[in-house]
């Protein structure tokens, strides 16, 4: 979320900013007023108390020397006032407590403040292509549902028997095809130097609210309600929570991690030709890199990022192309997303299969996640993430692009991981 010295030090900017994702420049303002009224009562609630709790002290270590002094009704009319000190205190205690819940909630609804570079749109149809395949296209005669029923690869009837639509279950080849992509992401972001981590499959409320998942995407999230915990949407979500509550040095940068992990999301309001197939699952593998750096940094590390996830599609041999996405169309949290999409050759339109995004501070400052710099000031860290990749849509564009007559030919570069370098 955002913080209130920037709240207080760039509110014009803020609100300029916001009207980029759709917000108006009248309903920003307020909201922000109201921030910034809110906190000026809390410094004002806070230092009435501190006076209070000052007075209280000094009336507590005078209280003995009054009997000492033998000046018992001195003493006792002391003691009503100590009494009656702490009962204001109390309540202001109590007061403090309610305008800082009423603040945090506040926080909660304002999204992240795009970059400059974000450009103005209400939808994905306004997003702005910066990069894409430099060669034909070529379409091909079956989606991939059809081809998964003809190899015998994905079954999803089974799925949806077993528990449900939107659970693919995969056999054979299929399944060996994608534990190949699973430990071919691996090892590529093992190469460009993260430490790969299997983290827990759940969260608890902290975790899904310190990087945002709650409570804006609570209706997409996967919740046990018994033990008030969520199946993850993504790794992201334990990858950063990590660092929750920490303090860092700045040498400790840049942090990078990698894990694999199934992804689960309700996915809500999807239909048509959307969800057919693998083209909106419940349940989805995928590989997520995750940054943590100096603010000076991320930028720069953010386009490294993109490049990463780039030379994997490159090596599968994927026609692709990378968006920058427009502000009504970026994620609550995000500053900055550029999208990857491939090119369905079956179903002749373009699949989303990466978000590779900075949150600058949005995220750190709900966890808390800081580091010190030079001087020994503590500042807020900056997190970004990327998936590298969405095993879903990838394996449903290898099928549409590789038919051939004799069968599904696979990606070279997968040919260490399998037995076979064609599906028949």
């Amino acid at each position: 979320m955002l913080t209130l010295q920037r709240i207080n030090d760039n509110k014009e900017e803020i609100i300029k900013g916001l009207t980029k994702r759709g917000f108006s420049e009248s309903v920003t303002s307020e909201i922000l007023n109201t921030i910034i009224e809110l906190n000026d009562r809390r410094k004002r609630n806070q230092l009435q108390n501190d006076e209070l709790k000052s007075k209280l002290k000094n009336l507590s270590n005078s209280i003995g020397e009054l009997y000492k002094s033998k000046k018992i009704n001195e003493a006792n009319e002391a003691k009503k006032e100590v009494t009656s000190i702490k009962e204001q205190s109390v309540a202001l205690d109590e007061k403090q407590r309610e305008i800082v819940a009423e603040i945090d909630k506040k926080l909660l609804e304002i999204p992240n403040v795009p970059h400059e570079s974000v450009p103005a749109g209400k939808s994905e149809e306004d997003n702005e292509i910066v990069k894409k395949w430099d060669k034909p296209l070529e379409d091909k005669e079956l989606a991939h549902w059809d081809l998964a029923k003809k190899y015998d690869i994905i079954d999803f009837e089974l799925g949806t028997k077993i528990t449900g639509s939107g659970f693919p279950l995969f056999r054979d080849k299929g399944s060996k095809l994608k534990r190949a992509l699973i430990n071919f992401f691996l090892d590529e972001a093992e190469k460009a130097g993260y430490e790969e981590i299997r983290p827990p499959l759940m969260v608890n409320e902290s975790s899904a609210r310190a990087t945002g998942q709650l409570p804006d995407k609570e209706g997409q999230m996967y919740h046990v309600e018994k033990d008030n915990l969520y199946l993850i949407p993504t790794a992201e979500v334990p990858l950063t929570n990590i660092f929750r509550d920490s303090i860092l040095s700045k040498n400790d940068f840049p942090i990078k991690i990698t894990g694999y992990t199934p992804s689960f999301r309700r996915e809500a309001g999807s239909y048509g030709s959307d969800v057919k197939g693998l083209n909106r699952v419940h349940q989805f593998d995928k590989v997520e890199i995750v940054q943590i750096c100096h603010p000076k940094d991320s930028y720069d590390i953010l386009d490294k990022m993109v490049a990463h996830v780039e030379s994997l599609l490159m090596k599968l041999e994927l026609p692709y192309r990378i968006l920058r996405l427009c502000g009504g169309d970026l994620g609550f949290t995000s500053a900055l997303t550029y999208d990857f999409e491939v090119y369905s050759a079956g179903q002749k339109k373009w699949l989303e299969v990466s978000s590779v995004s900075n949150f600058e501070t949005f995220q750190s400052n709900r966890m808390k996640l800081r580091f010190k710099d030079d001087s020994g000031k503590t500042e807020l860290a900056h997190t970004l993430n990327g998936s590298a990749l969405a095993l879903a849509r990838i394996v449903a564009a290898i099928l549409e692009n590789n038919q051939t007559d004799e069968g599904i030919k696979v990606p070279k570069v997968l040919s260490k991981y399998l037995n076979f370098d064609i599906i028949k």
